[in-house]
């Protein structure tokens, strides 16, 4: 049986050790670790099979396996997001202003990692990579905890992360794995407040409610993907036609894919039975009464359909009078992650912008773009739906606390 207790001495004594590292150092091993990852690829390959091989005894859909599926190129973007990590800026140490007080005392905010931070995640094994890499550049012990779904290919990539370590006399224990899928390890890691500074959970709507229920240790949340698209009366239709499209279909397995278009009723009946034909037989239809008669074999959109994140081939259509009411029924049905308006109309995308709560919101482009690699954060921690902290794609910055660093010469306080 996993022994947390110990994994977490050994994360916070390696913490430590990782918190003395310079700059050069860390990138010097980040590039070991990516070369490694390359190196490794039939290995990894192999692992990935097996988990693959189980998805159907576990219901994963199609979709859904597409997430877990590794390729050589997938592999490749995981060892580039490690460099593209490299690359960045390190803000361990920064001191973000200095001031002097009235005292005479010269004060300093410095960043500071955050320590030892627990992550749970679903599916998808490049969260491993890109939680590793992230983590040892801003000096945080890592022990993470994957989903049965991809066991083989967690453990063999941590493997090779571990390994590269202990070939250059550092210790392994700053990226740890919890060989135990139970929901009681789980549960056990959602409470480690002894070891874990952090905890961050990545995956469905469950697990991310699971974890604000049971756990002790602070967490930051990131969020499902309840998204939108909406088609003003002022868009482009073919540009609308085009971000709708992609921002559904191009990997609707993933959190910034949208999962409900709302269409002004001055552009509905030009722009739907566009849609309707474009999508034909790849998307099923969900519709209000007035999107219906565009939207051939389509069903009637339910309550639940507006609140639903699908993951899947499924697209819920509402047509609606005003910017106002997209806006109203943005906030009220979203998760907080990503939001479009497609229009011309400078004024409808200041409003959009001001008025819908999300942490990214786009004008005129598609919602795919909500990623910490196409940010240019590198890889991404996952995407944070909260306002305490961190917000969107959680980078470096994220990653970190601060402290207050204070320089005198003989003061005390009278």
């Amino acid at each position: 049986m996993t022994d947390l207790n110990k994994l977490g001495q050994q994360a916070k004594e390696s913490a430590y050790q990782l918190g003395l590292l310079d700059t050069a150092t860390k990138n010097q091993l980040l590039a070991k670790m990516a070369d490694a990852l390359e190196a490794n690829t039939p290995v990894i390959l192999e692992a990935n099979a097996q988990d693959l091989a189980k998805s159907d005894d576990y219901g994963i859909k199609e979709t859904m396996k597409d997430r877990l599926r590794l390729t050589e190129e997938r592999i490749k973007e995981m060892a580039d997001g490690i460099r593209q990590v490299i690359q960045l800026p390190d803000p361990i140490g920064e001191v973000e202003k200095m001031w002097k007080n009235a005292d005479g005392l010269m004060i300093g905010r410095q960043r500071v990692p955050l320590g030892v931070i627990g992550i749970i995640y679903e599916s998808r094994p490049n969260v491993t990579t890109d939680a590793a890499s992230l983590c040892f550049k801003t000096g945080n012990a890592v022990i993470l905890r994957g989903g049965k779904e991809a066991f083989y290919s967690n453990q063999i990539l941590v493997k090779i992360l571990q390994d590269t370590l202990v070939a250059n006399d550092f210790s392994p224990y700053a990226i740890q794995f919890i060989d135990d899928t139970s929901h009681a390890i789980a549960n056990e890691l959602m409470r480690l407040t002894e070891y874990l500074d952090v905890l961050i959970p990545r995956g469905g709507a469950g697990l991310i409610q699971r974890v604000k229920e049971t756990a002790t240790v602070p967490v930051i949340e990131t969020g499902t993907g309840n998204n939108h698209v909406y088609v003003d009366k002022d868009a482009q239709l073919q540009m609308a036609l085009d971000i709708a499209v992609n921002a559904k279909v191009q990997r609707p397995s993933v959190c910034n894919a949208i999962e409900t278009l709302l269409v002004h009723q001055d552009v509905a009946e030009f722009f739907l039975p566009k849609l309707a034909e474009t999508l034909d037989g790849q998307v099923e239809f969900r519709g209000d009464e007035r999107a219906l008669p565009f939207l051939p074999n389509a069903s009637v959109a339910t309550e639940e359909d507006w609140a639903t994140e699908y993951l899947d081939y499924i697209l819920a259509v509402k047509v609606v009078d005003s910017i106002e009411e997209a806006i109203t029924h943005i906030n009220r049905y979203n998760t907080k992650h990503s939001e479009a308006i497609v229009t011309d109309n400078y004024f409808a995308s200041q409003k959009f912008l001001k008025e819908v709560d999300a942490a990214a919101v786009y004008v005129n482009a598609s919602t795919r773009f909500t990623d910490g690699f196409v940010f240019g954060f590198g890889a991404e921690i996952g995407i944070s739906t909260q306002k305490l902290h961190a917000r969107g794609p959680m980078g470096l910055p994220e990653l970190t606390s601060t402290k207050y660093i204070v320089y005198g010469d003989g003061q005390i306080r009278g």
